[in-house]
């Protein structure tokens, strides 16, 4: 199962000098989550505005089994006979395909390969990373991203989620991650807390009452930023 990005930004007014937060409900989308990078790199020009940014969990398939299944078995299970055709929008080439320009832009692959599942683990992760701070956090799900889409690892895969959070330097991942109990209740939570708000994702809350649904250009998040900093 892929983790889908919704995100909450919090824009201070233009004048004041403090740093805002960004607090992401996660499952992550990907390509979403790399136009973050851009997102907040311009976002700079509103002064001396910083982002930050929090995940937060949210499960598109809580019952999703967690040893894994293979994509594509998946998306006919769910979607039906617009599977095929989902599929073959997703293996377009890059000049047609619009997640594949975004990663060719970057230059990676994107590859649709590989399974799919139960990512409770992975956000039990991303909220421990947290805890260490939001850069961590952050990191990791980048690297969770990049591992899932462009190089067909896993998301339920322990010795993936392991690597990943050596790769950023969130310590102690192994240890947290063996009992199944460390996160869950504050995981569990956040997804009771803020699953009936939201019906798809990606979905972005900035300053609590501008929200953007979908996948969106940087400009649409700019004018969403400039508006929240004005007021």
């Amino acid at each position: 199962m892929r983790l889908n990005c919704l995100q909450n930004f919090q824009i201070p007014r233009i004048s004041r000098q403090n740093p805002s937060q960004n607090e992401c409900f996660t499952s992550l989308n990907f390509r979403q989550g790399m136009q973050s990078g851009v997102i907040l790199s311009r976002a700079q020009s509103l002064k001396s505005t910083i982002a930050t940014t929090r995940w937060h969990p949210f499960m598109l398939l809580p019952s999703a089994p967690k040893e894994g299944a293979p994509k594509k078995e998946v998306l006919l299970e769910k979607f039906g006979p617009r599977a095929v055709q989902i599929e073959a929008r997703m293996a377009e080439t890059a000049t047609q395909t619009v997640h594949a320009r975004v990663f060719k832009g970057l230059g990676l692959d994107y590859d649709t390969d590989g399974l799919t599942g139960n990512t409770l683990d992975s956000h039990r992760l991303i909220y421990f990373a947290g805890k260490q701070g939001l850069d961590k956090q952050h990191n990791l799900v980048e690297e969770l991203g990049t591992g899932y889409f462009t190089q067909g690892k896993y998301i339920g895969d322990r010795e993936f989620l392991v690597e990943a959070a050596n790769k950023v330097g969130v310590e102690g991942a192994a240890e947290f991650l063996e009992d199944p109990n460390n996160g869950l209740k504050e995981v569990t939570e956040e997804i009771n807390k803020y699953s009936s708000q939201v019906s798809g994702v990606p979905h972005y809350v900035i300053n609590g009452k501008y929200e953007l649904s979908g996948g969106q250009p940087p400009e649409v998040f700019l004018r969403a930023f400039q508006a929240a900093a004005s007021k």
